[in-house]
């Protein structure tokens, strides 16, 4: 390991070349990915799967960095179709719902 990489902001450079290096490479294949499923894609798939290494290898590099950050990589994509696992719910809803029961309450007495 270089001493480069004990520094906090040798990490911070790395991590902000790696998060755009992620989307560059993102944004080319969306870029070349054809709009209709009939068309075939101009990359081959040679090229496909050097793409696939890339964020793979990406990927690897950012968690070896956290790591050694002692930071735990939690993160899962959040897709719109996704069930969620938490429910918000509005402080204010709660205050009208537990007027309602209380003055309800107060009735039966």
């Amino acid at each position: 390991m270089s001493d480069h990489a004990d520094k906090p902001e040798h990490f911070t450079i790395e991590k902000r070349i790696l998060v755009a290096m992620r989307k560059t490479l993102g944004n080319i294949v969306k870029d070349v990915t054809p709009s209709s499923s009939a068309l075939k894609s101009p990359l081959s798939d040679a090229t496909v799967e050097d793409i696939k290494m890339c964020f793979g290898l990406i990927s690897a590099r950012e968690q070896e960095i956290a790591k050694e950050a002692g930071v735990e990589l939690n993160e899962r994509p959040q897709y719109p179709d996704s069930k969620q696992k938490s429910n918000v719910v509005s402080l204010d809803s709660l205050s009208k719902t537990s007027n309602s029961a209380h003055n309800t309450s107060d009735k039966e007495s």
